[in-house]
């Protein structure tokens, strides 16, 4: 498994603050076809019902019920609902217990297993290029930026279903799964990557509290879902 664990206080803190320094991070399945990791490359915010701004775009937002009650327990789980009763999303719980502020993954850079990312999506044209990637690693290609950018690698998990479908999460199988826990089959886990430039806009996809800029992604990342919609302001971390 690449990386270290992340810690359970890491995402104690503020939701809106965890969601810029979860970028970077390493979403990583442990499946019977092997490894499959991405970077994490871009997030939403959702606050918890506690805050002083009302978030009606939060699925907490009405307080705790049987589909949401993942939300309210302890920071560090994933909480994965279906959508149009085929697809998948996954947050994952901030702040502590009884809060319900989360974190919901927009899109990852493929890492490890992209091979196998291609066939969970169905995307049989991929598989050479995932093919060609896996033996072109190490060669200084995910260096200097070429497959992060290209079309193939942002086709595989940039968006919210996608990345589940590319990495195998589903309701039944992961909700409520702590991914903090080294005996999980799904877990966040940091490399040592660090993100320097996070451009911070309005959330994309939804109808309420639109405004609230709360998404947050990896400057110029060629993995981020919704270019076109990259208006706002850039924090650089040192």
């Amino acid at each position: 498994m690449p990386g270290r664990l992340v810690t359970r206080a890491f995402f104690e803190d503020a939701v809106e603050h965890v969601a810029p320094r979860l970028l970077g991070k390493l979403l990583v399945h442990r499946t019977r076809a092997g490894v499959i990791a991405g970077r994490v490359v871009e997030v939403e915010a959702y606050l918890g019902p506690h805050h002083a701004t009302l978030d009606r775009a939060a699925h907490s937002h009405r307080g705790p019920t049987p589909r949401n009650q993942v939300l309210f327990g302890p920071a560090g789980h994933a909480y994965v609902y279906s959508i149009y009763g085929m697809y998948f999303c996954m947050n994952i719980t901030c702040e502590p217990t009884g809060h319900a502020g989360c974190i919901l993954l927009r899109a990852l850079e493929p890492v490890l297993g992209l091979e196998q990312m291609a066939r969970n999506r169905l995307l049989d044209r991929l598989l050479p290029f995932a093919q060609r990637t896996r033996k072109g690693r190490g060669n200084g290609e995910e260096e200097n930026g070429a497959l992060a950018n290209s079309n193939e690698m942002r086709a595989l998990a940039s968006g919210p279903s996608r990345l589940c479908q590319a990495l195998g999460i589903t309701r039944t199988a992961h909700n409520g799964v702590d991914l903090l826990d080294a005996q999980s089959a799904l877990q966040v886990r940091d490399d040592g990557f660090r993100a320097e430039r996070v451009r911070v806009t309005a959330r994309i996809g939804i109808r309420h509290a639109a405004e609230l800029p709360l998404r947050f992604c990896l400057e110029k990342h060629g993995c981020v879902s919704g270019p076109k919609k990259m208006s706002g302001r850039v924090v650089v971390f040192e």
